[in-house]
């Protein structure tokens, strides 16, 4: 017979590894975007305000990427909430105010989509707060 106290430890145990392969799909689309040129300036970079997981720089370009780990195939489901796309804004906007270096950079809003066992699948300009 199993507890309550049971139940729990398998919620935690599922989402440790839910949050594992989250880590490995953003890991696995920071080397793709290295191998193609960019430069990755921060991960998983968090504000009050907001959250954006791979902030990649390449040239002029400053792409904020959103990345969404699936184990299946249909990606349909990955495109963020307008919610979720706000506070991305949001947290773009605090990233570029602690680096005015970068003022002068375009800003991109990048989808990447990791499943094991296939390349990272990047689309780029995926939407415009």
């Amino acid at each position: 017979m199993r507890s309550d106290h049971d139940h729990g430890h398998d919620h935690d145990h599922s989402r440790v590894r839910a949050y594992r392969f989250g880590l490995r799909a953003e890991t696995a689309c920071v080397w793709w975007l290295r191998a193609r040129g960019y430069r990755v300036l921060a991960r998983r970079f968090k504000t009050t305000v907001g959250e954006i997981d791979i902030i990649a720089r390449r040239g002029s370009l400053l792409a904020m990427i959103e990345v969404k780990a699936r184990r299946g195939g249909d990606i349909s489901q990955a495109v963020p909430t307008a919610r979720q796309r706000q506070r991305i804004a949001r947290a773009a906007e605090a990233f570029l105010a602690r680096s005015p270096r970068l003022a002068g950079c375009d800003i991109r809003f990048d989808l990447m989509v990791a499943r094991p066992w296939r390349l990272p699948r990047h689309l780029r300009d995926a939407w415009r707060p």
